[in-house]
């Protein structure tokens, strides 16, 4: 794809932008990118900028998509989960000689992959795809006829493939200026780490001017605790959730005031006089760890691995207050400690977390060590690091906040996308990434431009002919066009939200409206 199919109407409605003087000194002057929208002075310090790029492309149709075999985990009820939709060319051929003998007329598309940094070139693999049809009722229809003859089909938009298109995309861009707005821009959790809340909710709850949808995370009980990050958070300088390490993350320092977009990895430990062991996690199941990319060895790897919850048969995971509710379920023990971190009691799983203390799960060998190491008056340390790409510490204070996020999009003002680094790429199945990040999807990300200005963006999507939302390497050029230095994808799909004054102002794509999410980036003014 080109990127002139992005970039193209941007260039075209910069000329419209007003000089900078033309801006009262408690406005933000708009990227380039978006001057010629509509703009919402929030507070001072804080502008959305609504507007479309792009129109219809003439050659988006609707077609019927013909699944390659399923793959294991469905069932999991993640309504972004990927689909498997393409395969080799062999199977693609056998496929479509099927669909032959069925009598209909399959195409067989070669997809290869897009411009990512750390990815071959080439063939990434093969769709077959049957007839143009002018609605999704029609090709609805057909989809059924051919699910009633053994296939797995569905209506499939060309619009949202990922390679050249026209658009449209319908845009929200917020630039938060820390020198002109006098707030905090923080995560939050809501209620609890564990749960979940819709943006807005959370953005009502905490007087926010604005907020969007932040990182990752677990949607399917099978793989962790409803709501709990899936990646690093960290609130109000306290570790809340282990990082995915590799994955880059937004770090909210000096509430907001310092904001920085960085790879982070995590590493903890558990101390007496006598003994240490590897602390494995923070807020979530002992032997599932959500997104991968742990230590201790998880299987099947410690590398990030989106959407997947590796496991790991022996670990210690610490339950802070923040958890809400009970700690989980299930075989093994957990310590109960104070506030000054003294062992209280020794107990089966599953019991409250205190408000003035925090609970350590074992299971495992890791059961077997707490048992031996830590009964009751044991004085237990806990140490909890963040270390940087280059693999210094990185030291958090009070106002400091977190948010996981990946893959990233730009670094050092340019284009760089770090899809397997990210996990986004599954090396057995090429469909994950065709369809999380090579087809066009809602998104949402972040970034940082020359001036320090914080950007968050939100493109709908799934919207045919209306708006077509972006691939990964469409987002990258987009957050690029507005300025960004640095910059990295955050939750999308149905979780896209932006919220200003606690209501939505972008068209989540769930058909139940905005989606319940794990936490968010909220700016919230000085009280």
């Amino acid at each position: 794809m080109r990127s002139t199919h992005v970039l193209a109407p941007v260039l075209v409605i910069a000329l419209l932008a007003p000089p900078a003087s033309a801006q009262p000194a408690d406005q933000v002057d708009p990227p380039p990118a978006v001057a010629g929208w509509s703009v919402d002075r929030v507070a001072p310090g804080i502008s959305v900028f609504s507007g479309t790029l792009g129109e219809p492309s003439p050659g988006a149709h609707w077609t019927v998509i013909v699944r390659v075999p399923t793959l294991p985990g469905d069932g999991n009820p993640d309504p972004d989960l990927p689909t498997a939709d393409l395969g080799s060319r062999s199977a693609a051929d056998q496929l479509a000689e099927r669909l032959r003998a069925a009598g209909q007329s399959p195409q067989v598309d070669r997809v290869d992959w897009p411009d990512f940094a750390d990815t071959p070139r080439g063939q990434l693999g093969w769709r077959v795809r049957v007839g143009t049809f002018p609605d999704r009722t029609a090709a609805q229809a057909r989809a059924s006829e051919l699910t009633t003859a053994g296939f797995t089909a569905a209506p499939d938009w060309t619009g949202q493939d990922g390679d050249s298109t026209a658009g449209p995309w319908k845009l929200h861009v917020a630039v938060i200026d820390p020198r002109r707005f006098t707030g905090r821009v923080a995560a939050s959790y809501g209620q609890a780490v564990s749960g979940r809340e819709t943006t807005s909710a959370m953005a009502v709850a905490q007087h926010a001017l604005l907020g969007t949808n932040g990182g990752f995370f677990v949607i399917d009980p099978a793989q962790g605790i409803a709501g709990e990050p899936a990646g690093i958070g960290l609130h109000d300088g306290q570790l809340q959730s282990e990082a995915v390490n590799g994955r880059p993350a937004l770090v909210l320092a000096e509430g907001g005031r310092a904001p920085r977009i960085t790879p982070l990895r995590t590493a903890a430990s558990v101390r007496t006089r006598t003994a240490v062991r590897e602390l494995d996690g923070v807020n979530r199941v002992p032997g599932l760890v959500p997104g991968c990319g742990g230590v201790g060895g998880d299987r099947p790897t410690e590398l990030p691995l989106l959407d997947v919850a590796c496991t790991d048969d022996s670990e210690l995971v610490l339950m802070t207050p923040q958890l809400g509710g009970t700690a989980p379920r299930g075989a093994g023990l957990e310590a109960v400690l104070d506030e000054q971190n003294v062992v209280t009691a020794l107990r089966p799983r599953g019991g409250p977390v205190p408000t003035r203390g925090s609970v350590l799960q074992a299971v495992g060998n890791a059961a077997d060590w707490l048992r031996t190491n830590a009964q009751p008056g044991t004085a237990l340390r806990l140490d909890e690091q963040v270390y940087d790409a280059d693999g210094r510490s990185v030291h958090f204070g009070p106002h400091d906040d977190v948010i996981n996020g990946g893959p990233g999009l730009v670094s050092d003002g340019r284009i760089r996308v770090d899809a397997v680094g990210s996990g986004i790429v599954h090396a057995a199945d090429p469909s994950f990434v065709y369809s999380w990040g090579v087809r066009r999807n809602p998104r949402t990300a972040a970034g940082i431009d020359g001036s320090g200005r914080l950007l968050l963006v939100t493109v709908d999507g799934r919207q045919p002919g209306v708006s077509e939302g972006f691939s990964i390497v469409e987002a990258a050029r987009f957050l690029r066009s507005l300025g960004a230095v640095d910059a990295l994808n955050l939750d999308g799909g149905g979780s896209t939200t932006m919220a200003v004054r606690g209501k939505a102002v972008n068209v989540p794509s769930d058909a139940t409206g905005e989606r319940p999410v794990g936490d968010a980036v909220l700016v919230v003014p000085k009280r």
